[in-house]
This record gives C-alpha cells, structure tokens and sequence, in this order.
C-alpha cells in the first residue's frame, strides 16, 4: 500500500480484465462517458486495460448497492452529474468498489454479467462526460507567461507586477467545452494595416496544452489552499484553442473573448485525485512568498509529464505517425490546484460541482518544449518543421493534433490520461 494509505493504488494489486493500455491499470481507474456501438445513451464507465467498463450495467445488477440506497443513481446514468455532487467520501467508497470488482481475488465476479459490462474502447466513443458549470481558464506557468510577455512586449519586463503575486486567470465559456475530435476554424475580427478591421477566418489557430481539474461538492469561499483541493474530483487533458490574430486585436483592455470562446477540448477520461496521489510531489518555491490566503501546500504538485504531438494532413491519409513536438513536466507549474482555487474562492464565491479550472499553456523556457505554437514558432517567425518536410507557423486545416500525459513515480504504478486528439476543420 502506498504511503498515503489509499489501497485502490496500491503497487501489488492487479485486475482478471486482460492487460492492455498501460495508462490504464487498475490502480487509476478514470471516468468517463461512453456510447456503446448501436446505442445513442451514453453510459458512466472507468477505463481499465483496453476495455471500459460499463458502470450502469453493474449497478442495474446490484453490484454497488452496499453502497447505499442511491448507489444505481451514482453509476448507473448517462453521467458524473449525481457522484460529482457527492461528498469525497462517496467519491473514495466508489471508487474501492470499483476496484474491488476489478480485482483478481475478486469473488463476486461474474463471467456473463463481466462480459457485459467490459466493451473494447475501439468499440464505443465518448463524450462529455457531466454537465460543465462555471470554466476557468488560468495563466500558471511561468516559463509561459514569460515566453509570451518577451513575444507580445519585446524590450519590456516579460512579466507584469501582479503575476508572481495572485494566480492570473479569466472566465471562458463553458457552452463550447466537448470531446469532440474536431475543431473548426473560427471566423473573427482580425486587425489591418489600415486601422479597419475584417471578418475573416482566423490564420492563427493555435493549441494550448493543458490539465483541467474538475470540483465537486461545493465549497463556499474563502478557504484556504489545502481545503480547497479536497473539492477537487479529478484531472483531465484540456487542450484551449486560440485564434492568435484574433485574440491581438480584442484582448486589449479586458483580456481573450471570442478568440478563446469558440472551442476547448477535454480530455475523455478524468483521474480521480485519489488516484493522483501517489504523485504528489513538493511545490515550486515562490519568490516572493504568497499572502497569507495564497499560502503554499507542502505537497501541492503532481509529478505528471504531458506531451504534445502533431500531424499534418498529408501525414495522415499516408499512414504516418506524429511527430513529438513537446514534452513538458506540469509539477513545474508556478501557481498550484490549490492556490488557484483558494484565489477563485478568495471573495467568497462558491466552488460548485462540475465546473472546470485550467491550468493555461505549460511551457518551459525552452521553446522547443512549450505548450503553444506562438511560443515554438516565434508568433509565426520561426518556423516549425515537421518530419514530412513541411512547415507550420500555426495550424492548417486537415492538422491533428494529440495531447497525452502520464504520472510516474518509484514507488507507484505509473498512470496516464488517455489521448485528446482533435483535427482541425
């Protein structure tokens, strides 16, 4: 058992459902929503292995009734809605049951009622898997925020004075978050020469490689940095599109609106916290030291390293795989889950389940390991090439491009959050 003493990661334990994707042992269990082959309701179902499993199934069965008399309204609809809503103890007794069904000493497995619920990921497609509330898109790597400060104000500080003091961040629109696996280009008011706009297709679609956690059972504020995570249910891939040219010419003076607004993916598949455990790791130093309502978590970090992959149309219908284009480590992240909701709470609005908060573009200070084309590419300058010859400077129509992330540790089974991979339309 791990040293936090959560048996559902435990390194030892292991699963009778063949193995498969290593991001996806039975010591993470994610969430997700999925649409079997032939049906149109989607069905609440945690990733293992290859296979997903169908939770409404089981629960239509009694398998979970110990849990409670509302146990078939936690898992067996069409979403996270009712559990996310749940205190996070109900998170953590779900989750034991379900791993508890999974496990290979299990003695309450049935092999025709298993083979129900286990249906091949390849065979179902999924999609959004609760009911979105409030979205918060935040501004916490460093590394990035100082990349595009030199981009967007060459000669002056790359950070302005209230960055390294509260977590910067803004309200996005919740309505346009999916997992869908297409992005369409956004039509906008782009800046001329001449001082007069035009409508036009943006030419600087971008992608912004992030993580998103998603709260529950809300929290009214103000709390501090440590309550304010154990609101948190989970963690997921977020990939917030921005139309560059756009976002230059509105931003200015109350920050990105349509250029952001039109699309943000999340990740299919959301890591509990619990699951997360195993990866904390210490948090950044902060220089200077936050406020007192800011005040930093011992173990506020995760150990997770994301990657960023590309490729081009012609890439594709050849058969081609992508190319890497960045990798990043987010325990770098300036501004923990944490702080960055104590902040949000810091007025004393409440935390309500199923919104989203962001962690914006993580980036090192290497551009060839950011989070943005803006940054790799020089806001267009410095071109990209990828490995069948051609160039990007931003993204193309027929592009793909695929978020992926895992956490690792000595002592833990390492987990991975799926892939969000979208293609530009």
């Amino acid at each position: 058992m791990h040293e936090h003493g959560d048996a559902t990661t435990d390194a030892a334990l292991a699963t009778w459902v063949p193995a498969g994707d290593p991001d996806f042992p039975i010591q993470n269990l994610p969430y997700g929503a999925i649409v079997r082959d032939g049906e149109t309701a989607p069905h609440l179902a945690v990733a293992i292995g290859d296979y997903a499993l169908d939770l409404g199934v089981l629960a239509r069965a009694g398998i979970f009734d110990a849990l409670g008399s509302d146990a078939r309204a936690l898992l067996g609809g069409s979403s996270l809605d009712v559990l996310i809503a749940r205190e996070r103890a109900m998170w953590r007794s779900v989750r034991s049951a379900i791993s508890a069904y999974l496990r290979a000493d299990t003695s309450t497995r049935n092999g025709e009622l298993a083979a129900r619920a286990l249906v091949l990921r390849r065979d179902a497609r999924n999609v959004l898997p609760f009911t979105v509330g409030a979205y918060v898109d935040f501004y916490s790597s460093l590394e990035h925020a100082t990349n595009l400060g030199r981009i967007l104000r060459p000669g002056d500080e790359p950070l302005l004075p209230n960055w390294r003091w509260l977590p910067i961040g803004y309200h996005g629109r919740a309505s346009t978050i999916s997992c869908d696996s297409s992005v369409r280009r956004p039509h906008g008011q782009i800046a001329r020469a001449s001082g007069v706009p035009e409508f036009a297709a943006t030419r600087k679609l971008d992608y912004e490689l992030e993580l998103a956690c998603i709260t529950g059972n809300g929290i009214a504020g103000p709390i501090t940095a440590e309550r304010a995570r154990e609101s948190v249910f989970g963690v997921a891939l977020l990939c917030d599109w921005s139309a560059r040219d756009m976002q230059a010419w509105e931003y200015r003076p109350l920050g990105p609106f349509l250029s952001k607004s039109f699309a943000t993916t999340l990740g299919p598949w959301i890591v509990s916290i619990d699951a997360l455990e195993p990866f904390r790791r210490a948090s950044r130093a902060q220089d200077p030291p936050p406020l007192p309502h800011l005040a930093v978590e011992p173990r506020g970090a995760f150990d997770i390293v994301a990657s960023i992959s590309l490729r081009s149309g012609a890439m594709s219908s050849r058969g081609e795989e992508s190319d890497r284009v960045a990798e990043v480590n987010a325990g770098g992240l300036y501004w923990t889950i944490g702080q960055q909701l104590a902040h949000v709470a810091s007025n004393g609005t409440t935390l309500r389940a199923g919104d989203v908060y962001a962690s914006g573009t993580i980036s090192e200070l290497d551009p060839q390991n950011s989070g943005s084309l803006i940054e790799r590419t020089c806001d267009g300058t410095v071109p990209l090439r990828l490995s069948d010859g051609t160039t990007r400077t931003y993204l193309e129509d027929g592009d793909e491009v695929t978020l992926a992330a895992h956490a690792r540790d000595p002592h833990a089974v390492a987990i991975g959050f799926g892939s969000l991979c979208a293609r530009v339309i």
